[in-house]
């Protein structure tokens, strides 16, 4: 993966598209936070153009003749980059590169740039190149038109510089070969939690610049870059946390979820977001000073809903109280949410309360049992002992008494497997 450094901000125009099911302000707030993803690349968004249509137009996104008007403002403006809010077909960003004579990208190539740019670990820039070779392949013809013209910027960091001569069998290799390194990676990863499988694992999720980081610094002192700006984070961390209670837990950190997050980009973060899914708990942390902070949840329990990971136990933890004037909507968002724990992280308000609720979600959640089976169910004893923690196992002549402890989730999986024999 090879990355493009900018000297001078490229001026952008963003462009976005408002159709009959969606209200001015969410397509404000839309629009909106794909400037502050422009910011984040580097780039400088010198204007917002926003186009009422029936629905999206299937060759030009906004239609040819919004098209035109936006040349205009291009060359009147001297914008080197146009960056529109949803995914382009190659036909779409093809014809509007010939009527702008400029570089064009939409919301996924934009976030990829973020991500090439964030990407610290081999984990990462291995997933950030497979997202960019999945996202360029059915968009080839395209990228050897930026190449061509010898684009370089935003939204070609990454693999694409170097693919002037390679054709789609060459990119499927690669993509094979990315893959098959990535599940290598999960592998390694898998054994790692196979060794911390007896310590509580605890996932904090969350809309992007949330302020996840920054609640992970607090309890676990780890440092972490903690940034005003989206996808600050985009590497997983894992430290050490101990409770007031004395026990001792597992806290991850993630890369923020975001709105029209493509799935591609989800399935290549896989490993990355098996952070979450390892979790025995989420903290789910959203910006309650937010104005769409009730989109923001939706999004990512949709996100949570698709990695599976609904199910688990999952305390909401509304941050940035302090940023909040209105003791009316305080009121309102714990009677809304009353298992909810309402902080700020950056002045530590209500941090007991939150560890609090962390001992009281462990309890509540993690049994002890005891089970008999005959000792010659070695295949069941393995199994028991990759869901839970096995305290103690005694034996006698025939049986083989095991005493464990794990989630409720677990524990029924192991009954069943047993009731099963």
């Amino acid at each position: 993966m090879i990355e493009i450094k900018n000297q001078t901000k490229e001026r952008a125009i963003l462009v976005s598209v408002r159709t009959k099911d969606i209200s001015k302000e969410t397509a404000e707030e839309h629009i909106n936070e794909l400037e502050e993803l422009a910011i984040t690349a580097g780039a400088d968004a010198i204007m917002k153009v926003m186009q009422d249509r029936h629905a999206v137009d299937v060759a030009y996104y906004i239609g040819k003749g919004k098209a035109e008007e936006i040349k205009q403002l291009i060359e009147m403006n001297d914008i080197q980059i146009i960056i529109c809010d949803d995914d382009l077909t190659a036909v779409q960003a093809r014809n509007l590169e010939k009527i702008f004579e400029r570089k064009v990208i939409d919301r996924s190539g934009l976030i990829l740039d973020i991500f090439a740019s964030r990407a610290k670990t081999k984990e990462a820039k291995t997933q950030v190149e497979l997202a960019q070779l999945q996202y360029m392949l059915p968009r080839l013809t395209r990228a050897w038109t930026h190449l061509s013209k010898q684009f370089g910027g935003i939204g070609t960091k990454g693999p694409g510089e170097t693919q002037i001569e390679t054709d789609r069998r060459m990119i499927r290799t690669r993509i094979a070969m990315l893959k098959d390194k990535l599940s290598k990676i999960e592998q390694q990863r898998e054994i790692q939690v196979q060794k911390r499988k007896e310590t509580i694992r605890v996932g904090i999720a969350g809309y992007t610049n949330a302020g996840k980081s920054t609640l992970f610094n607090l309890l676990t002192n780890a440092g972490n870059l903690a940034e005003d700006k989206l996808f600050a984070t985009l590497d997983s961390t894992t430290r050490a946390y101990q409770t007031s209670s004395g026990k001792d837990i597992l806290l991850s950190d993630t890369v923020g979820f975001i709105r029209k997050l493509p799935h591609h980009l989800v399935a290549s973060f896989k490993s990355t977001l098996n952070e979450i899914r390892d979790a025995d708990i989420i903290l789910h942390v959203i910006d309650s000073s937010h104005q769409f902070y009730e989109d923001h949840l939706r999004v990512v329990e949709e996100t949570l809903t698709e990695l599976d990971c609904h199910k688990k136990p999952i305390i909401k933890v509304f941050n940035k109280i302090d940023l909040i004037d209105d003791r009316d909507k305080l009121s309102f968002l714990m009677n809304k949410y009353p298992n909810a724990v309402l902080i700020s992280a950056v002045r530590g308000i209500n941090i007991p309360k939150l560890n609090d609720r962390i001992i009281s979600e462990i309890e509540s959640e993690f049994v002890e049992e005891k089970i008999k089976l005959n000792i010659t169910e070695t295949r069941t004893l393995s199994f028991i002992h990759k869901l839970a923690e096995v305290i103690s196992v005694k034996y006698s002549a025939k049986f083989a008494t095991v005493h464990i402890k794990t989630n409720k989730e677990n524990l029924q999986k192991i009954r069943k497997l047993i009731n099963e024999k």
